[in-house]
Formats: structure tokens, C-alpha cells, sequence
């Protein structure tokens, strides 16, 4: 993980859609889905777990493993009807409304891409990325 006060500027999803329909590739895709994951201020234990310890999140550091990453999204291109997998994450100390990363999919028909977003989405955040929340009594 780099500097922990490092935060980095999010790409464009404008741009990012742009150039993925210049590809050649892109008559063949019928959709494309789009996660924004941002640092909110429930904690994961209560959102996933129904815990309430009576914290609120404050920030989150935030690092990945970017061979990782670069498997994941390798092995995203691979499933059925995927043209386009790309991902970019954030690193450092992060606040609360911060992006923590951007998925972009593109493929065939719907099932495909949002089985895709699914996969890849789950893999990021459960092999490839360390997060720790800070938090606060509310």
C-alpha cells in the first residue's frame, strides 16, 4: 500500500464509456454497468451483519494489490459475452463520500454483464483490497 494520506483523483466514467465504444468490440456489446463504491458512514458490521455498536464511520484506510486486481479483471474477460472489465481503486486515508472505486462492464446481454459486475465486484472487495474503518461514537 502506498503513503496512507495518498487519495487519488477518480477517472472519468464519461471517459471511460467513450473510449471503451471506439473499440472494435463495441458493436457486439449491448450494455455496460457502472459501481461507484464510496465510503459511507454505517459501519459493515451493521449493514451486513445487523450489528449495532453504536460507532459511526468517520473514514476508512484504504489499500489493494494491484497483480490482484489485474487477475481479477483478466479473469472477468473471460466469462461469457464480457468485452470490457476495467476497474480503478483509491488508496490512502479516505472520508466519508469518498470513492473507494470504479467498475466498468460491457457486454453481450444483461445477464452476462450483470453477472460480470457481480463477479468482479466480489472479488475486488474480497481478495484484492485491505479496508479499515475509523470510527467514532455517534
Amino acid at each position: 500500500m502506498a503513503d496512507k494520506h495518498l487519495k487519488k483523483e477518480m477517472p472519468s466514467i464519461d471517459s471511460w464509456l467513450k473510449a471503451v465504444k471506439c473499440e472494435q468490440s463495441a458493436s457486439e456489446e449491448g450494455m455496460y454497468l457502472v459501481h461507484n463504491g464510496v465510503v459511507r458512514q454505517t459501519p459493515k458490521a451493521k449493514v451486513r451483519q445487523g450489528i449495532d455498536d453504536g460507532t459511526a464511520v468517520t473514514g476508512m484506510v484504504f489499500g489493494y494489490d494491484s497483480v490482484k486486481v489485474e487477475a481479477a479483471v483478466a479473469e472477468t474477460l473471460k466469462m461469457p459475452g464480457i468485452f470490457h472489465a476495467r476497474a480503478w481503486l483509491n488508496e490512502g486515508e479516505l472520508e466519508v463520500g469518498d470513492d473507494i472505486m470504479l467498475v466498468l462492464i460491457g457486454g453481450d446481454i444483461r445477464p452476462h454483464v450483470i453477472d460480470a459486475l457481480q463477479f468482479l465486484v466480489g472479488k475486488l472487495k474480497n481478495e484484492c483490497v485491505t479496508e479499515l474503518e475509523k470510527k467514532s461514537m455517534k
